[in-house]
């Protein structure tokens, strides 16, 4: 799925990293956080990215990957090309390791998935920014403790932070028809079902791609009509398991 409607959130967002800011990247589930950054980073060549941020071994060990894969000079003069070796040291000589390599490397790192940090993730996000003076992208689905948790004290004023809302409705309905069009979704009650789709999602782009894929299934259709109370159902049942902390 391309952007749609992002123009202003991806230009500050690809700003940020141009300008090796530090930055909370803020948003529900669903309205589009990952896709943003999969369409700036690219252009930058310095960002190491965790897709999945849960813990502080986790993201070592992702950016000890990360580094490896880059052949950077740091992890390679300390592996000897034995990635394996690397990765069965200990947490505390693995976290040296890449803080080293950080030091010396000029990178970038984005925290994908950031939901209810630890105060461990937050003291080595801390790190990571200070310590190792690495700007850090971290991406959690609220700017509230709940979510983003320890590491939003170390991005508290608003310019360290960018918020990616849901759409609109008339956003939403536009966004919504252009999905149908690609997925080639037509059915005689149509136009009400969008109607229920965007009312029910609050202009949700990922809900909307969800509903829609789930209304061309034949379980959740009675000949060239939706069956959309089932398929609501089904939704919020999905949906909440999907993001379930």
């Amino acid at each position: 799925m391309q952007i749609f409607n992002r123009t202003e959130e991806l230009e500050s967002l690809r700003k940020r990293l141009a300008t090796r800011k530090s930055t909370l990247v803020h948003g529900p589930s669903g309205a589009g956080k990952t896709l943003l950054l999969q369409q700036a980073i690219p252009g930058f060549g310095n960002i190491l990215y965790c897709p999945s941020s849960s813990s502080p071994q986790a993201v070592s060990h992702c950016l000890a990957e990360l580094l490896a894969a880059r052949n950077d000079p740091t992890v390679l003069r300390v592996c000897k090309g034995n990635f394996d070796a690397l990765l069965g040291k200990s947490s505390v000589s693995l976290k040296g390791i890449v803080s080293d390599a950080l030091r010396a490397g000029g990178y970038m790192i984005v925290l994908d998935h950031l939901n209810r940090p630890s105060p461990a993730l937050g003291a080595m996000t801390r790190e990571l920014m200070y310590s190792c003076s690495t700007p850090v992208i971290a991406v959690a689905r609220s700017a509230h403790m709940e979510d983003a948790g320890s590491v939003s004290a170390l991005l508290p004023d608003r310019s360290e932070r960018l918020a990616i809302k849901n759409f609109d409705s008339d956003t939403a309905k536009a966004f919504a028809l252009e999905v149908c069009e690609q997925q080639q979704l037509e059915a005689e009650n149509l136009h009400s079902v969008l109607g229920s789709m965007i009312k029910s999602s609050e202009g949700n782009p990922g809900a909307i791609i969800r509903m829609i894929a789930m209304a061309k299934q034949s379980k959740y259709r009675n000949e060239d009509h939706i069956k959309w109370s089932p398929l609501y159902i089904d939704f919020l049942m999905e949906w909440a398991a999907a993001n379930a902390l």
